[in-house]
């Protein structure tokens, strides 16, 4: 059984005396229609297109009927297909993937004030978000994305990645960008890390290779100390600060399945990193770690991360939540542990979660994905298709929400605003879109 709620925040903005008044009357109706697909064409299709009827009046005028047919799809399309002639490439849709701690030593504390690590990153397919680049004729980055709450303006690390890239390189392609976030924040798997890797490179494709991916991965550190690691091939031991990476062939198999467990609640990577006492984190050597994982696989007391009692402290219900999966799932899974700084626990060996995260209401608002471990290809960008199609239909409970949220401060991309009939005065909206689907 599905449902929709369409929540909707409207600012009339008046142009002049005339405009609507302060005690204008507004009913709205939804008809959300169309289809999620990216065809062949690489044309942007994601969006789900949103009809709204606002019926608005005042004490000195009649009602007036106006139809907004909200499709910023077809405005990026039109809008890109402006450059597609002078351009050899317009268009690029890319997968960011998230990432995973098999084992994660913390080694010292240094003078900077950061920490010294040695960790085993790994790739993992399924989850991960999706985004769309499109070259752009105006002199400024434009990024919409689908989730409430992501700031789309230069703090995000997509248009930080874009920025670098044209100081580094001198180019001056600018771009439309959409993200499809899924990815969840605060969960340990490199979300925007993954993020800024991939505009990185889509930027560099844009321009025609201006940059080896060796400097794309030396430059990507400047962004943050988990990116560099997505310019290996999808396996690698990191050191320092994580920007130290040295490719490594995939120590575990690629069809070993796992489950991704994260609650509602996130890790502060900073209060982790003031709680933890250097005294007493692991003192196995990590370079044994990742001999014993290439040798005898994934085991318990392999997959060691030193931020887990940290983390533990800043969020004691994660530590429950950790020791029930154990509980739960003896003999089903290899190995269970924290990813990153948390809050995500990972379960190797099943892609399923325990019963009773979908029986017990403590854990109603859990979010849990399956997942593979992801390699890539030399001048290849990560790719989920293969993943895709072993895709399962979630059980139990499983929400999508997202939200339609676009910088309409300037002209140029602005959404296409269809007008049955004409009305006085500006009218932008806000658009929350919440799908519920329980089965």
């Amino acid at each position: 059984m599905a449902s929709s709620q369409f929540l909707c925040s409207n600012h009339f903005f008046p142009t002049s005396q005339n405009s609507l008044r302060s005690n204008h009357q507004c009913r709205l109706q939804f008809m959300p229609y169309g289809s999620s697909n990216f065809d062949s064409k690489l044309r942007f299709q994601t969006t789900r297109l949103v009809r709204l009827k606002a019926m608005a009046s005042d004490s000195n005028a009649s009602s007036k009927q106006v139809e907004i047919v909200y499709d910023p799809d077809e405005r990026m399309n039109k809008l890109a297909d402006e450059v597609d002639k002078n351009a050899p490439l317009s268009r690029l849709t890319l997968f960011s993937p998230c990432k995973i701690n098999v084992f994660l030593r913390i080694t010292n504390k240094r003078v900077d004030g950061y920490h010294d690590l040695a960790s085993l990153f790994h790739v993992s397919s399924i989850l991960g978000d999706t985004i769309k680049f499109s070259l752009s004729p105006s002199t400024k980055d434009r990024l919409s994305t689908n989730v409430s709450g992501v700031p789309i303006d230069e703090s995000n690390l997509i248009i930080k990645a874009l920025n670098l890239y044209r100081k580094k390189t001198g180019s001056e392609k600018c771009f439309w960008i959409h993200l499809d976030k899924r990815v969840p924040s605060g969960a340990g798997l490199g979300g925007g890390s993954s993020n800024a890797a991939t505009a990185l490179w889509a930027a560099n494709q844009f321009s025609g290779g201006l940059a080896t991916e060796k400097e794309l991965q030396e430059w990507s550190s400047e962004i943050g100390s988990d990116v560099p690691f997505f310019f290996s091939q999808g396996a690698a031991y990191c050191t320092g600060r994580g920007e130290v990476v040295q490719n490594i062939p995939p120590p575990i198999p690629l069809d070993t399945p796992m489950v991704l467990i994260k609650p509602l609640e996130a890790c502060s990577t900073a209060e982790v990193y003031k709680r933890l006492q250097l005294d007493q984190t692991s003192n196995v050597d990590p370079l044994t770690l990742l001999e014993k994982i290439s040798r005898d696989g994934i085991s318990q007391n392999v997959c060691i991360n030193d931020l887990e009692p940290p983390a533990f402290e800043v969020l004691p219900s994660l530590k429950k939540l950790k020791q029930r999966i154990i509980a739960a799932g003896r003999g089903e899974y290899a190995a269970v542990f924290m990813s990153g700084s948390g809050s995500t626990i990972v379960g190797i060996g099943s892609p399923d979660p325990p019963q009773f995260i979908y029986d017990d209401d403590t854990y109603q608002d859990v979010f849990f994905s399956d997942a593979y471990f992801l390699t890539r290809e030399a001048n290849q960008w990560y790719n989920d298709k293969i993943a895709k199609k072993s895709r399962r239909a979630p059980r139990g409970r499983h929400c999508l929400f997202g939200i339609i949220h676009r910088n309409v401060v300037d002209s140029d991309y602005v959404p296409n605003f269809k007008l049955m009939k004409p009305i006085k005065g500006t009218l932008t909206t806000f658009l929350l879109v919440h799908l519920q689907i329980t089965i």
